[in-house]
């Protein structure tokens, strides 16, 4: 789904993958793992996500999603607005 003031993507990290470090500055998100282990570092805090679990990440908040495991990650990221072009890399 994505329209002017909200985005629901799905996404598959393949194992021992990771984005680069950022933060956005309008977009609200939610990460909410489907199938897999996540490693969620926010504001320097590491959480370890499991299926059916989610962690919310503020506007202006440094985070970094990575796959540290020897399995697929799928989840879902729903952003308000949408993050697109609204990326700082720390």
């Amino acid at each position: 789904m994505k329209t002017a003031t909200l985005s629901i993507i799905q996404e598959r990290m393949p194992a021992g993958t990771s984005e680069v470090s950022h933060y956005h500055q309008r977009a609200h998100q939610f990460f909410f793992v489907l199938a897999g282990t996540a490693t969620l570092v926010v504001n320097g805090v590491t959480h370890h996500l499991q299926a059916q679990q989610g962690l919310e990440v503020p506007p202006l908040t440094p985070h970094q999603l990575r796959n540290e495991s020897a399995a697929d990650l799928v989840f879902t990221v729903t952003s308000q607005p949408p993050s697109h072009g609204d990326r700082i890399l720390v």
